[in-house]
């Protein structure tokens, strides 16, 4: 097994890494930088401890950029589909996306409080990158989010411009960091700490080799429902008593942004977006009532869709989409359980702690 599945580059374990086997094929760094092109960026903001002091903290939030394109090729816009599970969130930008079925520049993941901060700060790096490109013209970039005010100071709104052009000046190809990083920093999942996950998937089709890539910003869930691989492991009665002697905090969000290589149509992408439900119904997520639960999907594969001329794509046919929306399923459930794996535990404002997720009581709960 690659190393690269097993750990992430500080050395934090990943679900693989655990013991954890996982159905399909991944792609070399089983992340979302499998897809060509596609980098990711993090700023992580964590400052102080103790009672809370609104707008001094403490502070346990960031910002994530994904970058769909290398950014000479950034302003070239892409096909793109978004679907809702759940509206209790933003992700900025899906007028436009369901109007026209494009979206451009860097997609950005933060706090609830921060969210227009982000999309406001990518459209001025857009500006002063793209001079040319923007001086007389409109962006609508994708910016979204989840709540993070049990452990961060939201209402503090330490997320600024600098930290958002950061995550996108940063981004990078290759394996990436997991876990408490960037948007996810002060993010919980079943109970457990959690924020930013990813895994990849490849599907042949045509007599070509596609990589589907996830990432998720994962911030739902009740311990009871906590399941892996198929074993609701939150509700087991034989669990070791670590798994349920602290304070289960219950919200329920979660941003899934799919990539592709694949050719798809934009209509098609709607359809690989909603499959990330199925990623996160095996993990043991409802979408609960107050959850936002935001998907978008994307493909690089169409490089010149602006106007001015006649334009042709090639996309794989409805028909034989299947296999795609089986890798996006696998990949959802496995970025999710890397958000968790590759964590640690967190005090945040007023004391509020989130465990770990134990990895010792998990291999023990699953007989690895």
């Amino acid at each position: 097994m690659k190393p690269e599945w097993n750990t992430t580059p500080s050395g934090k374990l990943r679900g693989r890494g655990l013991g954890l086997p996982f159905e399909g094929i991944s792609g070399p760094f089983n992340a979302i930088t499998d897809v060509p092109g596609v980098s990711v960026g993090y700023s992580t903001i964590i400052e102080g401890n103790g009672v809370l002091k609104q707008g001094a903290g403490p502070i346990r939030t960031g910002v994530t950029a994904i970058v769909p394109r290398p950014l000479e090729q950034i302003h070239q816009p892409l096909f793109a589909g978004f679907f809702s599970l759940n509206g209790n969130g933003e992700l900025s930008g899906t007028h436009y996306i369901e109007e026209t079925g494009k979206m451009a520049l860097p997609v950005t993941i933060t706090n609830t409080h921060s969210c227009g901060i982000a999309r406001d700060a990518t459209i001025r790096w857009a500006v002063e990158y793209l001079a040319e490109r923007y001086h007389d013209d409109f962006a609508l970039p994708v910016a979204a989010e989840t709540y993070d005010g049990f452990l961060n100071d939201i209402n503090g709104f330490h997320v600024e411009a600098r930290h958002v052009i950061e995550s996108i000046d940063t981004a990078r190809g290759g394996a990436i960091e997991e876990g408490s990083v960037g948007g996810g920093t002060g993010m919980k999942c079943f109970g457990f700490k959690a924020g930013s996950g990813t895994s990849s998937r490849l599907v042949g089709y045509g007599g070509e080799k596609f990589a589907v890539g996830v990432f998720v910003q994962a911030n739902f869930g009740t311990r009871r429902h906590l399941t892996i691989l198929g074993k609701n492991i939150g509700a087991d009665p034989d669990l070791p008593q670590m798994l349920t002697n602290t304070k289960d905090t219950e919200l329920s969000s979660i941003i899934a942004i799919i990539a592709t290589d694949a050719p798809f149509l934009p209509h098609q992408l709607k359809r690989l977006a909603r499959r990330a439900s199925f990623g996160i119904g095996r993990t043991g997520g409802i979408a609960t009532h107050g959850s936002g639960d935001l998907f978008l999907a994307f493909s690089t594969a169409a490089s010149d869709l602006g106007g001015g001329a006649m334009r042709t794509v090639r996309f794989v046919p409805d028909e034989d989409i299947d296999p795609f929306f089986e890798a996006v399923v696998q990949a959802t459930e496995e970025a999710i359980l890397n958000s968790m794996v590759a964590n640690e535990d967190m005090t945040g404002r007023d004391g509020n702690f989130v465990p770990a997720l134990p990895h010792e009581a998990v291999k023990s709960a699953l007989g690895l």
